[in-house]
């Protein structure tokens, strides 16, 4: 009797140290999302589920989750990083003068032939600044033209960033790393 005890004390433990260490991970490392709407298409469909690395730092062009004004978290790529300047010309992104490709965008771009996909803009004209504050990010949806963003309100402080999302885990015929 003393043996049954002492091995289900065991399995109760080890059961107890797993959870534990799941919720760990969980909270303090990974966290999963569901992608909420089509500001991120053609990359994110609404609905896909991803997980969050909470320990990355955002880089340009990565794809965050961080805590909106709305009191809603929201998914949107890095355009800009503190100091940059952002601008668009005739659908070409330019960083700090320097244009760049956006590979993520040709599919979109090809199913919208009429007009640009991004309309012209410069970071000044929208936040009133010439540069992406300190401990700022300036970030966009890949959907230019139905997405609520840096464009609508404003850069975002990185204490509201949650982490970066690359791995999108359902559905299971889209399993993929996002770039």
């Amino acid at each position: 009797m003393a043996k049954e005890k002492n091995e289900l004390w065991e399995w109760t433990k080890a059961l107890l140290i797993a959870v534990g260490l799941a919720a760990l991970i969980r909270y303090a490392f990974f966290t999963p999302i569901v992608v909420d709407g089509f500001s991120m298409m053609p990359t994110l469909q609404n609905g896909d589920r991803m997980i969050v690395n909470k320990l990355s730092k955002p880089d340009r062009f990565d794809i965050i989750v961080f805590h909106a004004p709305e009191q809603k978290d929201y998914i949107k790529r890095v355009i800009g990083l503190p100091g940059d300047t952002v601008e668009y010309v005739s659908d070409t992104l330019y960083v700090n003068g320097k244009a760049y490709d956006e590979p993520y965008l040709e599919t979109y771009k090809e199913q919208t032939p009429e007009g640009p996909l991004t309309e012209d803009f410069t970071l000044e004209e929208i936040t009133g600044q010439k540069t992406v504050p300190e401990g700022e990010l300036f970030v966009m949806g890949d959907n230019r033209r139905s997405s609520k963003d840096s464009r609508h309100i404003g850069t975002i402080s990185m204490d509201k960033v949650i982490g970066d999302a690359r791995i999108v885990y359902w559905p299971i015929k889209d399993i993929r790393i996002v770039k």
